[in-house]
């Protein structure tokens, strides 16, 4: 069973911002209005981070860095799930049961990365962007919490073509969207078990470090600081 990992060079990131808009627009993620915006109410399972770190932190030269659901190995947020809507898989990728969220926000205030985010209204724009809609995605109800899955979508799509060609599942048959739509190719993914993929060979460069690493959480998206040679 692959264990799925992201890396991100951080020397190559522009902060273009691409990889927010292709997650938003992949995974049918919310635009809420000017007012509920206001409120501190939008909506993105990925977005720019302030890296301002001090102390035992690499040297990071962007003001920002993207920031994602880290896929924790130790996932503090299903520790206090009461109903389990949020579960590690065995490939590592921590899921999201949309149907079973009964929105108490556990999950959220468990997360030391606020990675998750809350649906707090109906999908103000739902007939104007059906259209829009990814059909692979399914359209959250208001009053639960969504996150980042690495766009398990595109992973079930990839076996079922592996399956289909009689082959196993390779590297890059599975991309999520991020990682396609970026154009300084600064975002690596793939199985971080694999000795013969690139995320493997990344993570033990050593400009690779962990966002808070210390509290035992175990992220598998991995950072390069563009820390000077």
């Amino acid at each position: 069973m692959p264990k799925y990992g992201m890396v991100i060079d951080l020397n190559k990131c522009t902060q273009c911002e691409a990889c927010i808009t292709a997650c938003k627009l992949e995974n049918n993620v919310q635009i809420v209005s000017k007012e509920n915006a206001a409120l501190g109410r939008t909506m993105f399972w990925m977005k720019l981070f302030d890296s301002n770190f001090e102390g035992a932190y690499p040297d990071i030269r962007p003001t920002k860095i993207p920031m994602l659901c880290l896929q924790c190995d130790e996932p503090p947020c299903t520790k206090v799930c009461p109903v389990r809507a949020t579960y590690k898989r065995d490939d590592g990728i921590v899921a999201q049961i949309y149907p079973q969220c009964i929105g108490c926000r556990y999950c959220m205030a468990n997360c030391p990365y606020s990675a998750k985010t809350f649906n707090w209204l109906k999908d103000e724009q739902q007939i104007e962007n059906e259209k829009c809609y990814n059909t692979d995605v399914s359209v959250r109800p208001k009053g639960v919490v969504e996150k980042c899955t690495f766009c398990i979508h595109r992973l079930q799509a990839a076996r079922e073509k592996a399956k289909s060609e009689h082959r196993k599942l390779q590297e890059g048959d599975y991309i999520p969207a991020c990682i396609e739509v970026c154009a300084a190719h600064a975002i690596y993914f793939g199985d971080l078990d694999d000795p013969h993929s690139q995320v493997f060979k990344l993570i033990n460069d050593y400009r690779k470090f962990t966002l808070q690493e210390e509290l035992g959480t175990k992220p598998k998206v991995y950072y390069l600081s563009a820390k000077a040679e």
